[in-house]
């Protein structure tokens, strides 16, 4: 087991497939909300620019900060990364990002995150064989946002999803937790570059165990919870569950619409099926996901979505052009949603919850 003892790496599964918290019983009373506020935010690389000007706008209409609007926020992948960024200040002291200022991050960074060498170009044929992306473009990025603030410095209750691949369990960044105990408390750069690990595009991400020499070997969290919505909610409940109501604010990074011909399908393999699958399991989920919420909270669930076109629906395309399309898409639904945005955003400050 890597240096971990059976007995030890059984707990540690148990609390990273259940989000176990490690809070005592009497602090979870004495800090339970009549409302608890809860921000999902799916994943969808570069297309973290659409949740990223949606959460500007609340902002905007709200005049506060993300981290002081929400009780728990969830994020996965790029949505994780915008969960830690609207949270998590880059040093103590300092103030917590804008919403506003990672919408500029995609715009500015994306094409650092997304680079290749020209070796790189020419043998990674559509990532079949080999990793599409070298990881140093992001981990500079998150380097430069994060700094070295960690998970516990969290402003508000964070979840982060991840996927533990050489021992197969889902794995939950949880702030409560790095509260808590030193070995959950990770880097919060680490935590980002982990969930947002995709298969084909990014490395694994190798983090210590903080216990011993051992390590997690941890994938963007997408594979099993790429709308982290039902997650957040389960936290949520776990950490208030004598609240009164659950209120829940779900953002997407765009719905697919590009069909997968059958005629082309029904000849492909393996190796063929690679991306088109990781596409199906992306939206399926976060659909999936929506649909869940919409029947256990008809009437507290805001969920803010757009479609997109089949020019626009890559996860790394950083080009000009398609930063121009997904800001349009981002402006269109602000203003097609405009007045579910402006209700949520009245429900947000007036709702009584334990940031009062």
């Amino acid at each position: 087991m890597h240096g971990l003892s059976w007995r030890r790496m059984a707990n540690a599964n148990v609390t990273a497939v259940t989000g176990a918290s490690n809070v005592a019983p009497a602090a979870l009373a004495a800090s339970n909300p009549r409302t608890v506020r809860i921000l999902s935010i799916d994943g969808g690389g570069i297309r973290g620019i659409i949740p990223a000007l949606v959460l500007a706008r609340i902002e905007k209409l709200t005049g506060q900060p993300t981290a002081q609007l929400f009780d728990v926020v969830a994020g996965t992948s790029t949505g994780g990364i915008l969960a830690l960024g609207l949270t998590v200040p880059k040093a103590p002291g300092h103030p917590l990002y804008q919403a506003e200022e990672f919408a500029e991050m995609y715009e500015r960074e994306g094409r650092r995150i997304f680079s290749r060498s020209v070796f790189r170009t020419l043998f990674t044929t559509d990532s079949l064989f080999w990793k599409k992306y070298s990881s140093d473009g992001i981990e500079q990025v998150l380097a430069e946002y994060f700094g070295d603030s960690r998970l516990r410095d969290a402003a508000t209750d964070v979840l982060i999803t991840s996927y533990e691949l050489e021992r197969r369990f889902p794995f939950f960044f949880k702030s409560t937790n790095a509260r808590c105990r030193s070995d959950y408390d990770f880097p919060a750069r680490d935590v980002a570059r982990a969930t947002s690990a995709a298969p084909s595009y990014f490395a694994p991400m190798k983090i210590p165990t903080g216990t011993n020499s051992d390590h997690y070997t941890l994938i963007d969290g997408g594979v099993f919870a790429n709308n982290p919505a039902a997650c957040a909610l389960v936290e949520a409940r776990t950490t208030h569950p004598n609240a009164e109501r659950y209120l829940v604010v779900s953002l997407g990074t765009g719905s697919l619409m590009q069909t997968l011909p059958l005629n082309l399908a029904q000849y492909w393999g393996a190796v063929r099926w690679v991306k088109p699958l990781l596409d199906a399991v992306f939206d399926g989920v976060s659909s999936t996901v929506d649909f869940q919420l919409r029947q256990l909270l008809p009437d507290d669930y805001y969920r803010f979505q757009t479609t997109l076109s089949g020019h626009n629906h890559g996860l790394d395309d950083a080009s000009p052009e398609n930063i121009t399309a997904l800001k349009g898409l981002a402006s269109a639904l602000i203003e097609e949603k405009s007045a579910d945005l402006e209700q949520v955003s009245e429900e947000l400050v007036t709702s009584p919850s334990r940031k009062e």
